[in-house]
């Protein structure tokens, strides 16, 4: 359905779900803007206009919705930008880019000019970095205020603000109100906890299930219905728990997280696959006969992402021609000797993920394949120098390592760089689950463009794979 204003109003009326996010109307009497889901009553046509985000509704003077929550909508997945630099430059201001530096330094980090990079988010989102980062700021601030009881200080620092009285203001020229009438939270410790809006239908136990097989001993916990790890943000340390609850992911962020808890927002919702749009994956894959029973047997399917690009990376090596479970036990014996110890509520999760620097220090790493370990020294050396793989990043430098051929690629495309039609073409599950050969699997998959690795998880299904690769 093209996002047309007629089209929007549609949806607003019938208060679809499936559009939660991706756009925002603004009522002219109000001056208030709010979801397609709001529960309020409908204005009427003439009193509306539409937004493609809620920084564009900002930026004209309309303020967010005190009922249906803007800041809790899900946002716009890796499909919805068109160009590279695009979805490279929102992901890192999603992760807190601006709130330390300058667009300039961002830029620079993109290799482009900060003038062209201005010029590239106004053509395709219509804000500037600016914009779009004080948008993000002032979001994340009205959650805490609303489910914290934090102080107004510890409040403005951990949304990214670097002066409470600039916050104050800000805030009040948005709102409408100052931030002290925004309290409502109980008292949660030093602890922080966030809900995270999700487009529904939420496929949340086969996400879960399919992290649990791959849950690194010491790093990663499924416990029930919670999913939780230890994560180093550097500087800082800590765990997360993520639940599902009510239409919304409950995210827990341990207090030495707290710091970075933009960059942690943004990472959870890459590895739950928050901002994916389950109408428009299930419009384009369900008529197939083979992938369309698996959807609708479960529906709102996503594919896991990564918090960390480097541990992902690792995973796909050590897993590569040895079973799940043979994959997580080496990266279980990994952590375990070299991961840094920290501190949990849980018993069992007290390890975090082996960093470059460890992996490098401890070379030859002991108990792997002498090429396996070599490709995960190697890959670790070159995250050392700075060289990316999160996101929209360009990863060729990964397929020049000795011992990363196509399956490692495309699974790291797939998962951490949250590439929607990456494709592991070479997986001997997926070639058993259609009964065909490499050639055979990538004829068909042609027609599931451009949403190849949703394709990917319904032929996987729940359990894991025999084999996690092929590459040698």
């Amino acid at each position: 359905m093209e996002l047309t204003p007629d089209a929007c109003y549609r949806a607003l009326r019938a208060r679809d779900p499936r559009f939660d996010g991706e756009f925002f109307v603004g009522v002219t009497t109000t001056g208030v803007y709010c979801r397609p889901v709001c529960p309020a009553r409908t204005p009427g046509r003439a009193r509306c206009r539409f937004f493609r985000a809620a920084a564009l509704a900002e930026r004209d003077g309309f303020r967010a919705c005190f009922r249906c929550r803007p800041e809790l909508a899900p946002g716009a997945a890796p499909m919805d930008a068109r160009s590279r630099l695009v979805t490279a430059a929102l992901a890192r201001i999603a992760e807190g880019a601006l709130d330390d530096g300058s667009v300039a330094a961002l830029a620079d980090a993109l290799d482009v000019s900060p003038r062209h990079l201005r010029r590239a988010l106004v053509q395709e989102v219509g804000a500037t970095p600016v914009e779009l980062a004080q948008s993000r700021r002032l979001a994340r601030a009205k959650q805490l205020l609303a489910d914290t009881a934090w102080p107004i200080t510890r409040v403005a620092f951990a949304s990214g603000f670097r002066s409470v009285r600039r916050f104050n203001a800000l805030f009040a020229e948005r709102f409408g109100r100052p931030p002290s009438e925004m309290r409502r939270g109980a008292h949660r410790g030093e602890a922080c906890l966030v809900r995270l809006g999700v487009r529904a239908p939420f496929a949340w136990e086969p996400l879960l299930a399919f992290l649990a097989a791959r849950a690194t001993p010491r790093v990663e916990q499924v416990e029930g219905d919670a999913y939780r790890r230890t994560l180093a943000i550097d500087p800082h340390r800590g765990w997360l728990e993520a639940r599902y609850e009510r239409g919304r992911v409950r995210l827990e962020v341990g207090p030495g997280l707290v710091p970075a808890l933009a960059a942690v927002v943004a990472r959870v919702r890459r590895l739950l696959d928050l901002d994916a749009s389950p109408a428009r994956i299930a419009e384009a894959l369900g008529a197939d006969p083979d992938l369309g029973p698996r959807l609708r047997a479960r529906p709102g399917l996503r594919v896991p992402g990564a918090i960390d690009g480097f541990e992902l990376a690792a995973r796909a090596v050590l897993g590569q021609q040895v079973s799940v479970a043979a994959a997580t036990t080496i990266a279980g014996r990994l952590a375990d000797a070299l991961g840094e110890p920290i501190e949990t509520p849980w018993p069992g999760l007290d390890r975090l993920w082996p960093s470059p620097d460890a992996i490098v220090a401890a070379s030859p790493l002991p108990g792997m394949p002498a090429r396996r370990a070599a490709a995960l020294e190697a890959i670790a050396r070159e995250c050392q120098r700075g060289l990316p793989i999160d996101g929209a990043s360009d990863r060729a430098w990964l397929g020049a390592i000795d011992g990363v051929g196509p399956w490692t690629l495309a699974y790291v495309a797939m998962r951490a760089g949250g590439d929607p039609d990456a494709f592991p073409d070479s997986d001997l599950a997926l070639r058993r689950a259609l009964g065909v050969d490499a050639a055979g699997l990538r004829a068909r998959a042609e027609a599931w463009r451009p949403w190849r690795a949703y394709a990917a998880m319904a032929l996987w299904g729940v359990a894991a794979p025999t084999d996690e690769g092929e590459d040698p």
